[in-house]
């Protein structure tokens, strides 16, 4: 089951179950985290709920998208109480190109590892969690509340001090801290986990202010179990030109850290679980046009697609 959050005719919230190109109206609902306080107050499950309250109302869906009237999936309603975050190395496919820009220039030890090579082989070796037991802690990082997110269609935007805005394509787990203080996972979302690499180049601790940028996921929220295996496509368009196409693998059976390890490595934090926050949590991208020696454009339009997710996240860059 996926499901979208969009303005209707009346610029009301509303949310709507995906079926093909029509969306079936969720009646009632206004919004995904409406849904979820009624997650826990009746202790159904997301899908069961979303199956009581279908209305036989349809809506076109590709008009909204032409309008931007897509929302983002899950927003907390005071945007200061959602929590961006992510992490990185978590994919079989995303050292060789952290490596390269963190390489060091010389070196009297050549076959020395980077400290990014020795994270991601930490991975390699216990980045997974079975059952209660947590494996190694992944790389972490901050980037923002939800007044730093936009949805599918809207620009990612690149402020006057940045050096660069590159795409990074991943999945996202959108959460709900339930009244007791327990992260419930309401299901995964496209990302575009959208940095400053030519500042993360400069030196490794700068991936902290690196990270400081916008950055959108959606256009749809995956209620149902996520796929192991998932192959998508990352695409920088100019225009009608493609500058830069490549396919990428995530989902658990090509990453170095699991799902379960890295939702326990960041919800182990007491600050994270406060009743009723938001957390949209970036998983880690395999792939970076940036490490191909891309340069964006602004104007350049962003797009990511994984068929099982549903319709791309599309977002064009605007560079002030």
């Amino acid at each position: 089951m996926r499901i979208v959050q969009f303005k209707n005719k009346d610029s009301a919230s509303q949310v709507g179950m995906v079926e093909k190109d029509h969306l079936r109206i969720v009646k009632g609902i206004s919004s995904t985290y409406a849904l979820t306080q009624e997650v826990f107050e009746t202790g159904k499950s997301i899908s069961d709920l979303v199956e009581e309250h279908l209305s036989r109302e349809t809506q076109a869906y590709e008009p909204l998208i032409v309008n931007n009237l897509i929302q983002l999936p899950l927003a907390h309603p005071d945007p200061y109480r959602s929590w961006i975050t992510g992490t990185g190395l978590t994919h079989l496919g995303s050292a060789a190109s952290r490596d390269k820009m963190h390489q060091k220039l010389e070196s009297s030890k050549p076959d020395e590892l980077t400290d990014s090579m020795k994270m991601f082989q930490m991975g390699l070796e216990g980045g997974k969690m079975h059952g209660k037991d947590p494996g190694v802690q992944p790389e972490w990082f901050y980037k923002g509340n939800g007044l730093c997110v936009v949805p599918s269609g809207h620009p990612l935007i690149s402020p006057p001090f940045a050096l660069d805005g590159g795409e990074e394509p991943e999945l996202a787990g959108l959460y709900v801290i339930d009244p007791d203080g327990k992260p419930f996972r309401i299901g995964f979302a496209l990302g575009n986990e959208f940095s400053d690499h030519k500042m993360e180049k400069i030196n490794y601790l700068y991936l902290a202010h690196s990270k400081l940028r916008p950055s959108a996921y959606g256009p749809e929220l995956l209620v149902s179990d996520l796929p192991d295996h998932l192959q998508g496509l990352s695409s920088i368009k100019r225009g009608d030109k493609v500058v830069w196409q490549k396919e990428f693998l995530t989902g658990n059976a090509n990453m170095s850290h699991n799902i379960a390890n890295l939702e326990h490595h960041h919800f182990k934090y007491e600050l994270f679980r406060q009743p009723g926050d938001v957390h949209v949590h970036y998983f880690g991208t395999a792939v970076a046009s940036f490490a191909d020696g891309i340069e964006v454009q602004d104007g350049d339009r962003f797009e990511i697609t994984i068929p099982e997710m549903g319709k791309p996240l599309v977002n064009p860059l605007k560079q002030l």
